[in-house]
């Protein structure tokens, strides 16, 4: 409903104007006047002819199919001929309605020229104008399409972090589980740390980006947890290189690799090891590398179907652009590596 009264109000608009301007141009009080409201009113016949053949034809057909040249030569040929059916219609229908003929009586090269480019200047503004409003509705369509994508992806963001609580309590207190069994001392010490881990969890970790201090001490936690449960046989390096830097990090990103090392690369007594490494050296980077020996039994696919990696592999891909982090993993027969280089976020 809105666009034909803009339309309306446009033309008596124009209208009006024109009235205005020939009754300045005679000298005349601006009165209503017959034969001036038809000098207003023909021309407007002819400008809204080429208005509207550009609007809904020409523009669709020629120029927004990048069909430049044809588009020029129906536009200038529409300018022509709106020109001429203003003449005619003055000449025609409403020429023996004025009180004088004057230059209405005949075909008016000048009066012609003046409605050409008159006819050019309508036609320019109003493609202006719908150009506008294109780039308006195009701009609202857009935003649109941003606020579905972006709820779309705060939804698998959800559902991936709900994957990630269960899985990480699953996996933690299965090993508080095989403490109380045999009653060791180490299990209130072991229920402390959750404790404090799934305050990380719950609380802090709620943002898909959160502060990278808070991350890693969660880290720390998550090891100094696992530690308890394992042999003392097993080698186990944890190192931070550089300075933690005052940046953000999607949370519980490492959470799954760690699980995976402990769970797999554990198994006996010999000469078992993990090795996990922090690197901030590399400004507004983090490089991080988890090493870890397992069994020859053991079946690589574990790594790569469990749902903790899977889970990172997504929160990864739509956290973060491509170009802003790498995972690799490698295997040697031996020992299983992972190497993730991320961007973080300031």
């Amino acid at each position: 409903m809105f666009q034909p009264i803009a339309h309306i109000l446009f033309w008596l608009a124009s209208i009006g104007l024109m009235y205005l301007l020939i009754s300045v141009a005679a000298h005349q009080q601006i009165l209503f006047d017959t034969d001036r409201c038809i000098q207003a009113l023909v021309p407007n016949i002819g400008f809204a002819f080429g208005v509207y053949i550009n609007l809904y034809f020409l523009i669709p057909k020629f120029l927004k199919q990048k069909n430049y040249i044809f588009y020029f030569f129906w536009l200038i040929l529409l300018l022509a001929f709106s020109s001429v059916l203003i003449q005619l219609i003055f000449m025609l229908p409403f020429r023996y309605m004025f009180r004088s003929g004057g230059p209405f009586d005949s075909f008016n090269t000048s009066l012609y020229s003046s409605y050409f480019f008159a006819t050019a200047i309508y036609v320019g503004v109003t493609s202006f104008l719908k150009f506008v409003k294109d780039w308006v509705v195009l701009q609202d369509l857009n935003f649109k399409y941003e606020q579905i994508e972006r709820q779309k992806l705060e939804a698998e963001l959800k559902t991936l972090k709900a994957q990630v609580n269960p899985h990480f309590l699953f996996n933690s207190l299965n090993n508080i589980y095989s403490l109380t069994l045999s009653n060791s001392e180490k299990a209130p010490e072991m229920i402390l740390k959750l404790s404090d881990l799934m305050r990380h969890i719950i609380y802090e970790s709620r943002e898909n980006f959160i502060c990278l201090e808070k991350e890693i001490e969660f880290v720390k936690n998550y090891i100094a947890l696992q530690k308890i449960r394992v042999s003392e046989k097993a080698q186990i390096e944890f190192r931070i290189s550089g300075e933690i830097p005052d940046k953000k990090i999607a949370p519980l990103l490492f959470e799954p690799f760690i699980d995976n090392a402990f769970k797999h690369g554990l198994k006996n007594d010999g000469e078992e090891f993990i090795h996990i490494y922090f690197d901030f050296k590399k400004s507004g980077y983090l490089d991080f590398v988890i090493e870890n020996s397992y069994e020859k039994p053991f079946i690589k696919a574990s790594h790569y179907s469990g749902i903790g990696l899977e889970n990172v592999k997504q929160r990864l891909s739509l956290l973060y652009p491509a170009d802003e982090y790498s995972l690799t993993v490698a295997d040697n027969g031996k020992t299983f590596r992972i190497e993730l280089q991320l961007k973080l976020k300031n």
